[in-house]
């Protein structure tokens, strides 16, 4: 048994057992990933793949087991690298957070900006996606802190802190009229056209719900990613935005007005996410007390230790 073989088993798993992605994600033939895969079910005695001819189709029963003591493997394999370069280089290094256009945009860049006056020499990589895709980058290993508002608590290999919490609120063009409404409602909100975030993005299923619960059915004639392309479309008179209130910025935002409505809808809370069982570099921990300032670092280790 060696690690090239549990790293075939891991990326099988990975690539939908297309072992031609899997030589691919590897940079090794197809050939070879199916003699590692023959040889290592020939020293262990079981066959841990299902099979349709030549085609993977997944895993068999031990398969599944072994796939959950690889991933354990490598990542203590990885584990053993972080330490040694904590102990030998301290403040180098580099930094992967994953997160989404809101959160790089507007939550993080004064927290980044500390984080960098104090380790200069740690690269840091920002990498802006879906949820999910945050999720996928922290159980592969190549994010060390994944932020979010949706799917990271739902996940039992991640350990969650809450970040900060937010409300969405509306934007309008000056002079709307929802804008001379003390109070608006959700009835008199769903008589506009409404732009907002796509499913599954910074709260949208918060929004969805207030106007499900009002027995309303709202015309979102338009959905995007982030908050700067929604507020673009309002300034257009496309509709009327529903947005994190976070994403609004006066001086940035001429022409436009902001409508606070925590009466509306139901508070966010955005979290902080790390892997368990991960070896964290203590820059790490510094930039997880930017976030959050009384996060000890005691309490992220006994969190990741935890069985």
């Amino acid at each position: 048994m060696n690690f090239q073989q549990l790293r075939i088993i891991r990326e099988a798993v990975q690539q939908g057992f297309n072992l031609t992605e899997v030589a691919a994600a590897l940079f090794t033939s197809q050939s070879g990933v199916s003699k590692h895969i023959k040889d290592l079910e020939d020293e262990l005695g079981v066959e841990l793949f299902q099979r349709r001819g030549k085609r993977l189709l997944g895993l068999t029963e031990p398969g599944k087991e072994l796939a959950i003591i690889v991933d354990r493997m490598l990542l203590d394999a990885r584990n053993i690298k972080r330490l040694a370069e904590q102990f030998s280089s301290a403040d180098v290094g580099r930094l992967t957070i994953a997160t989404t256009h809101t959160q790089a945009r507007y939550a993080l860049p004064q927290i980044i900006a500390r984080f960098k006056a104090e380790f200069p020499k740690v690269q840091l990589v920002l990498h802006q996606g879906s949820p999910a895709e945050i999720v996928a980058l922290l159980q592969s290993g190549e994010a060390d802190v994944g932020i979010a508002t949706e799917a990271l608590d739902v996940v039992d290999q991640l350990v969650t802190f809450p970040f900060y919490d937010w409300h969405h609120a509306l934007v309008v063009p000056t002079g709307h009229p929802l804008a001379l409404l003390a109070a608006p409602t959700l009835e008199q909100v769903a008589d506009y056209p409404l732009i907002t975030y796509h499913e599954g993005y910074t709260g949208r299923a918060g929004i969805d719900a207030a106007f499900a619960a009002a027995g309303l059915e709202p015309d979102i004639v338009m959905s995007a990613l982030d908050a700067d392309v929604i507020k673009t479309y309002v300034q257009l008179g496309l509709g009327v935005g529903i947005i994190a209130a976070m994403a609004f910025d006066p001086t940035r935002d001429p022409g436009l007005r902001l409508l606070p409505t925590p009466h509306l809808f139901r508070s966010n809370t955005t979290k902080i996410a790390v892997r368990r069982g991960r070896y964290l570099r203590g820059y790490v921990y510094r930039f997880l007390q930017e976030c959050i300032a009384d996060l000890e670092e005691t309490t992220v280790r006994e969190a990741i230790t935890a069985e």
